[in-house]
C-alpha cells in the first residue's frame, strides 16, 4: 500500500514510517521540519530506507502543495500538528491554522484526490477538557477517579478547553463528519500519553521523554503541582499496532472516535512514581523543583480503551516500566542528539 504521513519526521510519524516501510509498503512523508528533532529523525529514516522513502518538505497549511502530494494514497496518517497547550495560549491563531485549518486541508485533499484512502487522524484526549465534574480522590501516592474504574470513555461530553483543545477538537469533529457527509473512510483516534524512542520531548509536550532526557543530561526538571497526578501511558509500538489494526478495520470504525491510551493497567503518577524509577535508572537521586499547578492541568487522565480492544482486537503490550527503561537506554546512547 501507499502510505502518506503528514508530520512524518516527527516522533510518531518517523516510527510509523519505519514500521510500514519494513513491512514492504511505500511511504511518503510530508513535513515542514519545524519541530525539534525532525531533521535527525528524517536522516535516520533515510539512512535506513534510502530511496524507498519519499520526503516532501511541505506544510499542511498549504492546500495547493498538499493536493498533488496526497494523490493516489491508500492510507493517510494525519499526524502533523501544533502540539502544546501552552503554545496555543500564546499564539492561538497559529495553533488554529495548523490544527484546525491544516486538518481541514488534509480532509479536503483526501476527498478530492484520494477518496478511497483510509484516513487516521491523531486526535487527543484534550478534547474531553479539564473534566472538573469528574470526582477525584487521593489514594496514597497518586490521584484516582472516584467512579471511572476503567477510565474515561468516548461517550464523555466534549469540552474543548484551551485553544489547543478547540483546534484539535475541530479536527476531531470534522474527521468524523467527513465520513458521515462525504463517505470518507476516516476515523478520529483520541490518543493519550504516547512515548518511546526518537521522542524529543520538551517541558510543554512529551513529558515522559522530557524527564528522561533531563535526567540523563543533568538538566533541571520542574513538576507543576504535587507530582501525584496520574496519566495512562502508551508506548509508540503499541500505538502503531493499533494504527495497523485500524487500517484493516477502517470500514467498521470510519466515522467514529476511538480512544487509544494505556488504559488503567498502564498508568503512572507523574513524579511520585516516575521519580523513583528515574533515580533507579540513573543510579542516583534525580532532583526536581516544584511549581504551581497549571490552569486546566488534569489531576488524572486515564482512557477507557475497551472500544479499541473490542473493535480492533488490540491491547497494549509494553508496560510503562519496560518502555521507559528502553527510552532511557536510547537517550543515554545518543546524548549528542539533544545538544
Amino acid at each position: 500500500m501507499k502510505f502518506f504521513i503528514t508530520g512524518g519526521a516527527g516522533f510518531i510519524g518517523c516510527n510509523s514510517a519505519d514500521y510500514f516501510l519494513q513491512r514492504g509498503h511505500t511511504v511518503t512523508i510530508f513535513d515542514n521540519l519545524s519541530r525539534k528533532g525532525t531533521p535527525a529523525n528524517l536522516a535516520w529514516l533515510q539512512a535506513r530506507h534510502g530511496e524507498r522513502l519519499t520526503f516532501i518538505r511541505g506544510d499542511i497549511r498549504d492546500y495547493d502543495a498538499l493536493c498533488p502530494a496526497i494523490g493516489g494514497a491508500d492510507v493517510v496518517l494525519h499526524l502533523a500538528s501544533q502540539v502544546a497547550v501552552t503554545t496555543s495560549v500564546v499564539n492561538p491563531r497559529e495553533d488554529f491554522e495548523i490544527n484546525a485549518l491544516g486538518t481541514f486541508n488534509v480532509l479536503e485533499a483526501v476527498r478530492h484526490f484520494a477518496p478511497e484512502a483510509a484516513l487516521l487522524y491523531a486526535s487527543t484526549n484534550k478534547v474531553y477538557g479539564g473534566m472538573e465534574q469528574v470526582g477525584i480522590v487521593r489514594r496514597g501516592k497518586r490521584y484516582a477517579y472516584a467512579d471511572y474504574d476503567r477510565g474515561i470513555p468516548e461517550t464523555t461530553p466534549l469540552d474543548f478547553h484551551s485553544p489547543y483543545g478547540c483546534s484539535k477538537g475541530a479536527g476531531d469533529q470534522y474527521t468524523i463528519d467527513y465520513a458521515r457527509i462525504y463517505g470518507l473512510r476516516s476515523v478520529a483516534l483520541r490518543q493519550s500519553c504516547i512515548y518511546g524512542r526518537r521522542q524529543f520531548g520538551v517541558e510543554d509536550q512529551g513529558w515522559v521523554a522530557h524527564f528522561v532526557i533531563a535526567a540523563v543530561l543533568n538538566r533541571p526538571i520542574t513538576i507543576y503541582g504535587d507530582g501525584r497526578q496520574v496519566r495512562d501511558l502508551l508506548h509508540v509500538s503499541d500505538l502503531i499496532d493499533a494504527y495497523e489494526r485500524a487500517i484493516a478495520n477502517i470500514d467498521d470504525i470510519a466515522g467514529t472516535a476511538v480512544n487509544l491510551g494505556g488504559g488503567p493497567e498502564n498508568t503512572l503518577a507523574v513524579w511520585s512514581e516516575f521519580g523513583p524509577l528515574l533515580s533507579d535508572l540513573k543510579g542516583e537521586a534525580v532532583d526536581v523543583q516544584f511549581g504551581d499547578w497549571r490552569p486546566g492541568d488534569q489531576r488524572v487522565f486515564v482512557a477507557d480503551i475497551r472500544e479499541a480492544m473490542a473493535r480492533l482486537d488490540w491491547q497494549p503490550k509494553v508496560s510503562p516500566e519496560a518502555g521507559i527503561r528502553d527510552l532511557y537506554a536510547w537517550v543515554a546512547e545518543n546524548p549528542s542528539l539533544f545538544d
